[in-house]
């Protein structure tokens, strides 16, 4: 176990080490070792390869970990190293790599997108949070975001405490040690915007945009079409170029054949015409029959009129009315469909 100081590292004498044992069933800490004054530790355990297995060790309140060690009694890691650092709040943290995948649009007409950082601390100090009020780390967000959320906390190297999202930016209170450290987020945006803007707080060396719809394309100098690949059998066009400075990144979408709101009018237009013509077939039949005076049924016409006056209310809004009021909805359909099949039946038929 060593600490990086002045360009080289030092031994930290005394320091405890822990084992962690990590698989589906059980995870939790198997052993322990105190390093000697030069900083050497030693544990022995039995491999499981259903299992990874990872060293960590405290120090200056911050807990470092090691990468997963080997598990192969044959090739065991016998000369793994720990290294800590010192803290710092001013400590420079950059933006290494940033990928944005987008995806098109849903049954929900929305569109997911994927946005993954890879953070990077050159340093020999560990970046921490100045005080609990401001992140050790943060990013702007688009402003269409919705719904956003760490991607998979259970893959994340944050947990999902440490991450807050405020208004329009993501916020880490995390310590950010040497190296590289990623964070994977996901939002939704609506499927009808033309143009969607990426944020950035600060340069960026390296981002990719992956874009599932063909005709989408990034709109920003320095960037280039790359090869497209496929992820989860879906292929995505890719795009690749450097982010010099603070600024938005514009990405230009495909217009949608049809808005949400035109399919639905589009869908009850139909469904009322649809009702119409059949109402105005059955008057036709109604008057081409002899009236039969004595029936309580009411005309066919009618009864069509009426349930196309509850569906164009009531058809596809479930989710804007009380689930009592849907019930009687449902209920009243249900009682004009047996009227209607009866007052059909009474009509005499023709030879």
């Amino acid at each position: 176990m060593v600490r990086l100081s002045g360009g080289d590292t030092l031994p930290v004498p005394g320091a405890g080490v822990v084992l962690h044992r990590v698989a589906r069933v059980a995870q939790g800490p198997v052993d322990t070792a105190v390093a000697d004054g030069a900083g050497r530790f030693q544990l022995r355990f039995a491999g499981d390869s259903g299992a990874a297995w990872l060293l960590s060790c405290r120090f200056a309140g911050i807990e470092y970990f090691s990468q997963p060690i080997s598990a192969d009694p044959a090739r065991p890691d016998t000369g793994l190293i720990l290294v800590v650092a010192d803290t710092s709040s001013t400590a420079p943290v950059a933006l290494r790599q940033r990928t944005i995948l987008v995806s098109r649009p849903d049954e929900s007409g929305t569109r997911t997108v994927v946005d993954w950082f890879v953070l990077t601390n050159r340093g020999q100090l560990t970046r921490v949070t100045p005080d609990t009020l401001h992140p050790s780390w943060s990013t702007p967000l688009p402003e269409a975001a919705q719904a956003v959320e760490l991607a998979d906390a259970g893959l994340s190297q944050f947990s999902p405490d440490a991450v807050v999202f405020r208004r329009d930016s993501a916020l880490l209170f995390a310590p950010l040690s040497t190296g590289d450290k990623e964070l994977m987020l996901q939002y939704r945006i609506p499927g009808t915007l033309r143009r969607f803007t990426v944020p950035f707080g600060g340069p960026a060396e390296s981002v990719y945009v992956l874009l599932e719809e063909r005709p989408a394309a990034v709109a920003a100098p320095g960037f280039s079409t790359a090869d497209s690949q496929l992820i989860e059998g879906r292929p995505f066009r890719r795009w690749v170029g450097p982010m010099r400075a603070a600024g938005g990144l514009d990405i230009v979408m495909p217009a949608p054949l049809l808005s949400s709101g035109q399919l639905l009018a589009l869908l009850v237009g139909a469904a009322s015409l649809g009702f119409l013509g059949l109402a105005w077939y059955l008057v036709r039949r109604a008057r081409a029959a002899p009236a039969a005076a004595d029936t309580p049924l009411a005309t066919p016409a009618s009864l069509v009129d009426q349930v196309a006056r509850l569906d164009a209310r009531y058809l596809d809004h479930r989710d804007e009315v009380p689930p009592e009021e849907w019930a009687r909805y449902v209920a009243e359909r249900g009682r004009l469909k047996e009227r209607l099949a009866r007052a059909l039946a009474a009509i005499p038929r023709r030879s």
